[in-house]
């Protein structure tokens, strides 16, 4: 299989869009068009796609939301610098002051992030956004906690209708993993307490310790790439065509270097629009 994208429909499309100037969420999530039927014409675009696409190709739509801000997320980084954080600091479970591993949890600032993405769903449901029929997460803390804080139910202020509250937990998206601790997971045991069934589905083989994270070793790059390929691959064998993952920025340019595009400096708490296409090569 091969992957590509369609760059028209977002601002974040553009090659020489510039995150920050952007946001983490811009008004309609970047969509270009902001007629009051634009949820509606988006999806008869993509319906289009679809449909006049030849065989082996097909189209979805992945809604990228990178967790909230966590401990070693402009905090822990920021007090020590990147190059001691890189060097010495990360390797640790934390300070005096701040933990942030194993599995690093939320600020209050990041809580806040994830709550801000979830009025930003709510203020485009009514303008007719497609609502994932499908999401995945990371399974590290903040990745979990930020898709409760955002899809989550909150008394009655529900973005999803109960039937689909549920989450598909997937290892290849994890962050970009070894040396820091931060991003070493946690037990399945201890995940399957804290995010019960039947809202959290841990895929098949989930193992119960971190069958990936190394004290010595960083992930290479490359093989961010193949994990985000194989993620493409088990959502492309569903047939929903909007998709949501929770995860990382790492993880979420290992998506965009499969799909051919540049890496995007998606901010804390952020969701990044971008439509994959899949095209399948004969043997």
């Amino acid at each position: 299989m091969s992957y590509s994208t369609v760059p028209i429909f977002f601002a974040q499309d553009d090659p020489n869009a510039d995150p920050s100037t952007i946001g983490a969420l811009p008004p309609r999530f970047g969509l270009l068009d902001d007629s009051e039927d634009r949820w509606k014409t988006f999806q008869s675009a993509i319906g289009c796609l679809n449909a006049e696409a030849p065989g082996g190709v097909s189209y979805k739509v992945c809604f990228l939301g990178r967790h909230g801000e966590g401990w070693p997320d402009n905090v822990a980084e920021a007090k020590y610098g990147t190059e001691a954080w890189d060097a010495y600091w990360s390797k640790l479970d934390g300070d005096s002051e701040i933990t942030w591993g194993p599995d690093a949890l939320l600020t209050p600032l990041g809580e806040t992030q994830a709550l801000q993405a979830r009025e930003a769903w709510k203020s485009e449901i009514p303008k007719g956004i497609p609502v994932p029929a499908k999401f995945y997460s990371s399974p590290l803390r903040r990745a979990l906690d930020t898709w409760k804080e955002t899809f989550g139910l909150r008394s009655n202020d529900a973005v999803l209708d109960k039937s689909k509250r549920t989450v598909l937990i997937l290892e290849n998206c994890r962050e970009q993993y070894g040396v820091h601790t931060c991003d070493r997971r946690s037990t399945l045991s201890s995940l399957v307490t804290i995010y019960p069934p039947p809202t959290y589905v841990f895929e098949e083989g989930f193992a119960e310790e971190d069958p990936l994270w190394q004290k010595d070793e960083r992930e290479p790059k490359p093989h961010i790439a193949e994990r985000a390929r194989a993620v493409l691959e088990v959502i492309f064998r569903e047939p929903d065509i909007y998709i949501s993952i929770t995860a990382h920025s790492g993880f979420f340019n290992g998506v965009l270097a499969v799909i051919g595009r540049s890496d995007y400096a998606l901010p804390t708490g952020g969701v990044l629009p971008v439509v994959v296409k899949r095209t399948a090569i004969p043997n």
